[in-house]
């Protein structure tokens, strides 16, 4: 029997909780590990039959409504209606969500990490998830998110107005990896004067649901916001997507998901007038020069394998100098020693299961056809790290790709994999200055473009990077690959990672367009056009 009540989220609409057309059902990701076959077994027994006795097994945690097409339209019905009230609240009191949401999630954040948690996340990452949170909703950044909305200036008689006015209703598609995180950027949308339809994805809804309908929901409450400002709802994501793009009510979808699907759906999106912030697929690079830090730098590139590499902001592929190449091949064996699998409550553990893993051999087989040495990893592992052919873990895996020249012809090295597999590619000697305009030229040449390190010593290099890398939404040098900082964006980049209007994504401004305002006395028509 379970020890702990069964969570149950209807959908959220219009600030009520609205029956839905049936239940998905959340079973614990423990559960997963130590029997797959009951853990099926559950949810399939309940979405056949709500009242069987299985919803008092421990391994189910919760169930969420699924929406119809109906509620669907609903939901952005009640965020259309709640949009204009919400745009005209003054933008002091809409930036106080920020800093409330940050309180609550400081409050809350053994609950935040709990959710996550049962969904799969390994607990260390789930920290790291909400640490993202606490860095977005930040008094620095909310200050400076504060400064872009809204700026004055005097002119002669005149005051001058450059602000940016929310878009209208956007709807947020959160991806499968990781929904919540994600879905709370909704609440830089509304701090915009946005209203939302969030929809948590069906497979894995719980933490979406718990997080819109528990914690923002209330904290728009609190704030006198209309009902239907935010709305949440579970549902299948084509007949969500589709919904949105044939509905005049929606203004802007953001869309997180694969770069394929992700750059189709820009598309669709303009056609049907709407605008579309994409978050698609990350192959980021680390640059790892003559004179890094070696050790440091290793650090970072163990990052790759965190969440098995299921992370679209994790380092993808690492370029070092020649002269340093064995020793951080040496020092990166060490540091993948220490990422090992394990039940996602375990402190220690940082590999996350892979369900579907054939495409990683295929690519690593790809690779080492092609030349590429396999340096450590390869196998799938058992939960105590045990090799075996029946796994649902993989090894981290480093392939060290000798030139620079047709490094591109390797798809892991071209391509985001999604699997624990780093290639470092070793470039061919040459005399430094050739050596920093190749890897100059390399990183920006990346089809895709979410973030790119350096690790380097010598401020001429640094200052040549900084000063020439287009490519990626963020540049970090010496830091983290991973790690969240004040005012820099957390999310966004170019290429294949953001689409035709890619940058670095500030949800608050990517949902909302500037507009100048000139108030005027006392001041001629005439002479204001000719005078001059």
């Amino acid at each position: 029997m379970r020890d702990k009540p069964l969570l149950s989220y209807e959908l959220y609409i219009a600030g009520k909780d609205v029956e839905g057309d049936g239940w998905v059902y959340t079973v614990s990701s423990r559960s997963l590990l130590e029997d797959v076959f009951t853990s099926v077994g559950l949810k399939r027994d309940l979405e056949r039959d709500p009242a069987s006795e299985a919803a008092q097994h421990p391994y189910v945690i919760g169930r969420c409504a699924i929406a119809s097409s109906g509620a669907i339209d609903l939901a952005t019905e009640a965020a259309a209606a709640a949009a204009p009230g919400w745009a005209a609240v003054p933008l002091e009191r809409r930036m106080r969500l920020g800093t409330r949401f940050r309180e609550e999630l400081l409050a809350r954040q053994d609950e935040f990490v709990d959710m996550l948690v049962a969904e799969g996340h390994p607990v260390k990452l789930a920290r790291w998830e909400l640490s993202c949170l606490f860095q977005v909703y930040s008094e620095e950044s909310l200050g400076w998110y504060r400064e872009q909305m809204h700026t004055e200036f005097s002119h002669g008689d005149r005051r001058l107005i450059v602000r940016r006015r929310p878009d209208g209703v956007v709807g947020f598609h959160p991806p499968q990896n990781a929904p919540a995180p994600s879905a709370a950027l909704a609440v830089l949308a509304l701090m915009a004067g946005n209203a939302v339809v969030v929809r948590a994805p069906r497979s894995i809804a719980l933490s979406t649901m718990w997080l819109m309908r528990d914690v923002v929901g209330p904290l728009l409450d609190e704030l006198g916001a209309p009902p239907g400002v935010l709305n949440a709802i579970c549902g299948n994501p084509k007949q969500t997507l589709d919904r949105w793009l044939a509905d005049p009510l929606i203004d802007d979808i953001f869309y997180i998901g694969g770069s394929k699907e992700g750059l189709l759906f820009e598309r669709d999106c303009v056609a049907a007038g709407k605008k579309p912030i994409l978050e698609l697929a990350g192959n980021d690079t680390i640059v790892v020069w003559r004179d890094a830090d070696v050790e440091k730098a290793a650090q970072a590139l163990a990052e790759a394998f965190y969440g098995s590499g299921q992370i679209c902001m994790v380092p993808n592929c690492v370029v070092v100098h020649p002269a340093v190449a064995d020793r951080l091949f040496e020092e990166v064996r060490a540091r993948v020693a220490e990422v090992r699998p394990g039940y996602p409550q375990d402190p220690e553990v940082l590999l996350s299961p892979v369900r579907r893993s054939e495409r990683f051999f295929g690519l690593l087989k790809q690779a080492t056809d092609r030349g590429a040495e396999l340096v450590i990893g390869g196998l799938r592992t058992e939960l105590d790290g045990t090799p075996s052919q029946t796994g649902v873990f993989l090894q981290p895996t480093v392939v060290r790709v000798n030139g620079l020249a047709g490094a591109r012809a390797y798809d892991v090295v071209d391509q985001e994999t999604f699997f624990p597999l780093l290639p470092i590619v070793v470039a061919e000697p040459a005399d430094d200055d050739e050596l920093l305009d190749r890897f100059v030229d390399f990183v920006n040449s990346n089809r895709y473009g979410l973030r790119n390190s350096l690790w380097a010593g010598s401020d001429r290099v640094i200052d040549t990077f900084v000063g020439r890398i287009s490519n990626g939404g963020l540049l970090k040098v010496n830091d983290s690959h991973i790690g969240f900082l004040p005012y820099l964006p957390s999310h966004g980049g170019t290429g294949l990672t953001g689409g035709a209007f890619g940058e670095a994504n500030y949800p608050m401004l990517k949902t909302s367009h500037l507009q100048g305002v000139s108030i005027a006395r006392g001041i001629s028509p005439h002479e204001a056009v000719f005078g001059s």
